[in-house]
């Protein structure tokens, strides 16, 4: 099935996302991505759901990809004017009840938005996000924030192939790069926003919440984990699982922090077996 992809206006700002829609009972699927990429990231998750019979929507966060890029005067770019920005979207286009999947550095905002909306997250799905204190920026993306030299790095588009590669430990076609790096290309904005992004991550207010969050969350979470991430590590995740039955931990063994560029097919089986397995 073709991915199709859409702009809408949500208040002052344009979001691009990219949809698969089919006839089916189950609710839709959001995907949310992490950082420096955009929803290109989850083309092939989103096939391989379409095959099941799942409905996908995987929106460009505002200041990534081809969404609108706030001035920082404008737009905040810290977890809570995400949260606040996602809220709208959500409503925007029309989602009630659906299942979450997040993935990395800002995808993990997805998390703290399932945990102050639970009425609406079917269930959850964390592939390799920032789970406890202990998770830190990893020294590539630390970089982007700071003055002058995270100016230049921002600004050059073979970051995102050098992170993406590094981080997911695999050779990405030059297709598929020149999609992601293709934001950079367009404007210099998008630079901006990523240096923003990385600023205002509030990573350990953030990680507090999450922590915390999950040990108590009721709606049903799998944990699906790259493990051979070398930016983040799985004991935490184990560590807050063994403390919620809620919860649920699948490894891909060979996989790292970018699963979903190699592992679509793994990564979708996973999810559809989740999401029928009962939970009582």
């Amino acid at each position: 099935m073709a991915i199709k992809e859409h702009q809408i206006e949500v208040g002052k700002w344009q979001w691009f996302y990219r949809e698969t829609k089919v006839e089916s009972k189950r609710p839709p699927v959001l995907l949310l991505h992490g950082i420096p990429t955009h929803s290109y990231t989850w083309r092939g998750v989103m096939n391989q759901l379409a095959g099941q019979q799942i409905s996908s929507i995987a929106p460009d966060w505002l200041g990534c990809g081809f969404s609108a890029k706030p001035d920082k005067r404008d737009f905040n770019y810290s977890p809570d004017a995400f949260i606040a920005a996602l809220e709208d979207f959500i409503a925007a286009v029309e989602l009630d009840k659906f299942y979450l999947v997040v993935q990395g550095f800002l995808g993990s905002v997805g998390i703290q938005y399932a945990l102050r909306n639970a009425e609406k997250i079917e269930r959850l799905v964390i592939l390799n996000c920032p789970l406890t204190n202990q998770d830190q920026l990893p020294w590539k993306m630390k970089q982007w924030g700071l003055p002058f030299v995270g100016d230049m790095m921002t600004q050059d588009p073979l970051q995102v192939d050098r992170t993406l590669e590094s981080g997911s430990g695999f050779v990405v076609p030059e297709k598929d790069l020149a999609v992601h790096r293709q934001p950079f290309l367009e404007t210099s904005a998008v630079g901006r926003s990523l240096m923003a992004i990385v600023k205002r991550l509030e990573l350990e207010k953030a990680t507090t919440e999450i922590s915390q969050g999950l040990a108590k969350f009721k709606t049903p979470t799998l944990i699906l984990w790259g493990e051979e991430d070398p930016w983040l590590d799985i004991e935490e995740g184990e560590t807050i699982a063994k403390s919620n039955s809620a919860i649920e931990i699948v490894k891909l063994s060979e996989a790292k922090h970018y699963p979903q560029e190699h592992w679509s097919e793994e990564i979708a089986t996973e999810i559809f077996r989740f999401f029928r397995r009962q939970i009582f």
